[in-house]
């Protein structure tokens, strides 16, 4: 090669060189000065081990005091496979500790990382044979046992679709305990430990320690006696009645609001909610779908057609604008067995024997749809939509939960003569149970409309202190005159009319039956009964709702919910009677 040659090489790659020397003086200049601070963060992470303290969630009380959710403690299992030794031995007994596959935790102890977990949620009695075992073979270092929490429920199935259940990190998924998360949760706690590449521990003072929070505890407004009450007949009649597509029941305080109960059948286990009940052999899909509406809350998250019951909402009207002169006029309305609108006859329920001259009071005793349906037309589609928007029926209650449906009516301006006929007697829309408890309710509240709850209050959890939340009412729907006079027919349909079968002996009970199509053509009905006891002095208002009974005591309100509320009034009257004293 000659040397002009070997000149012209050697200056290609001193230039070649110097290129380079300039881009990875740059490279560096730009790590060193813009993104020094992440990467020392990083490095500073790398050498930290941090372990969280999880937050005990707050507890969840009913309103007598009895501890309905709790967290208790449990524990996880980590290791720090830098540190261990003799791994293959760590590896089996870990493995029969915990009864974990051994290629799955020989596979984690040989990671190249600070932490790893082992187990989660394990009992005090597994991790004591842990530390025994640790101790008996000399092993101080690479295994952390770690204090946990884990969600507990004392009485599994008790107001399953009220509180709710809680995740495997805790948070809440469902009911109450989503519902109020924020409140609950607490505050977690960790401990750091800085150590070298070689898992070694560096500095003085070892590992800083910050204690966790725990979250704020809850008051329900559900007594425990009471749900237990509502669930062991609501299961009795579902079974009963063989009511294919489940049933709820709710009972309100309506003097404020306060859910006393609020129960569907089926419910889960809170301390299962992953397993299906008495179901096997389906699907992955199908599995999914069962525990989906094992969680459901029917009683807020279903609508139906109310039927007859929603015959209070015409009478009210009617009495409050008023259109009928009273309760008693005997013989203002005549039953001819139907009634004919817009060119569309409607038929009585037993237009085969028709009800002949009857009372406004009598007519509610017996549910005579015509006497309704006049009704409706004489009051209007513009003042029936507003009791409607009065009443709460055009907007959801808000009650505290996740997942409150709204009501289905057709838009005011699309009504015509037989749209309204249909609404005056409860048919060809659909409301939720809470809003027919919720109308009920601010009738036995001398009209005063009245918001359903089911938490009244707080506890600090650092403090104590208690902070109660204030009960939310509304407008004066009807007027206290009205509210006493739609009470008093409603304790005659129970007294005398088709609710027989819910008087309770020694107290007064109103209510009204309903029976619907659940669809059209579907050939499945929902059955139900709302009520209010006692007459004079209102504590508590019910609603059965049962949805497609079969059985042998056929699908009507009078024959099938009825007798579900008079059981159910029986025994939490004088429970309530008792609580006064």
């Amino acid at each position: 090669m000659s040397n002009l040659n070997m000149k012209k090489k050697m200056k290609i790659e001193l230039i070649l060189f110097c290129v380079g020397f300039l881009v990875i003086s740059v490279k560096l200049g730009y790590v060193q000065f813009f993104k020094g601070k992440e990467y020392s963060s990083k490095a500073l992470e790398q050498l930290n081990t941090s372990r969280k303290i999880p937050a005990n969630r707050g507890v969840i009380y009913d309103t007598n005091g009895n501890v309905l959710a709790k967290s208790n403690t449990v524990y996880t299992v980590n290791v720090n496979p830098a540190k261990l030794q003799n791994k293959e031995v760590i590896a089996k007994a870990l493995s029969d500790i915990f009864e974990l596959e051994y290629e799955e935790v020989w596979k984690k102890v040989n990671q190249n990382i600070s932490i790893v977990n082992i187990a989660k949620k394990q009992s005090k009695e597994k991790t004591d044979s842990l530390r025994n075992w640790m101790n008996q073979n000399n092993i101080f270092a690479g295994i952390n046992i770690d204090e946990d929490t884990q969600r507990y429920y004392p009485y599994n199935h008790l107001a399953s679709h009220i509180i709710g259940f809680c995740g495997s990190d805790n948070q809440g998924l469902d009911g109450i305990e989503a519902k109020y998360e924020d409140t609950l949760r607490g505050v977690d706690g960790y401990i750091d430990r800085a150590q070298n590449a070689k898992g070694e521990d560096v500095g003085k003072d070892g590992e800083t320690h910050i204690d966790s929070i725990p979250g704020d505890d809850i008051i329900l407004t559900i007594d425990k006696n009471i749900q237990e009450i509502v669930e062991k007949y609501l299961e009795e009649a579902c079974i009963e009645n063989v009511c294919t597509d489940g049933a709820s029941i709710i009972l309100m305080n309506p003097q404020n609001g306060n859910i006393w109960a609020l129960a569907n059948y089926p419910n889960y286990n809170l301390n299962q909610p992953y397993i299906l009940e008495n179901v096997g052999g389906v699907s992955k899909e199908e599995k999914t779908k069962l525990l989906q509406a094992s969680w459901r809350n029917k009683a807020i998250s279903d609508t139906y057609e109310p039927g007859s019951c929603f015959k209070l909402v015409t009478a009210s009207a009617s009495l409050e604008e008023g259109i009928v002169s009273g309760p008693d006029n005997s013989g203002e309305f005549n039953c001819s067995g139907g009634i004919e609108i817009a060119g569309v006859r409607i038929k009585c329920w037993r237009y085969y024997r028709p009800h002949g001259a009857q009372s406004l009071r009598q007519a509610l005793m017996n549910s005579c749809n015509p006497v309704f349906i006049g009704l409706g037309q004489k009051i209007g589609v513009e003042k029936y939509y507003e009791y409607l928007d009065r009443f709460g029926f055009l907007r959801k209650t808000g009650i505290d939960i996740y997942g409150e449906a709204g009501s289905i009516f057709l838009k005011q301006e699309k009504v015509g003569p037989v749209e309204l006929e249909t609404i005056s007697f409860g048919q060809r829309f659909e409301v939720t149970p809470i809003q027919m408890i919720t109308m009920v309710s601010t009738i036995a509240n001398n009209g005063r409309y009245v918001h359903p709850r089911l938490v009244q209050a707080s506890i600090d959890s650092e403090t104590g202190e208690r902070t109660d939340f204030e009960h939310q009412f509304g407008e004066q729907v009807i007027s206290e005159e009205t509210a006493k006079t739609v009470l008093s027919m409603m304790n005659s349909v129970v007294s005398e009319g088709t609710g027989k079968n819910a008087r309770v002996e020694g107290y007064s009970v109103g209510g009204k039956t309903g029976t619907s199509e659940d669809g059209v053509n579907t050939g499945k009905y929902v059955t139900s009964f709302i009520g209010v006891a006692p007459i004079e002095n209102p504590k508590v208002t019910i609603l059965v709702t049962l949805y497609n009974p079969t059985g042998p005591n056929g699908h009507q309100g009078g024959g099938v919910a009825a007798p579900v509320a008079g059981k159910i009034l029986g025994e939490v009257l004088p429970y309530l009677d008792g609580m006064d004293e």
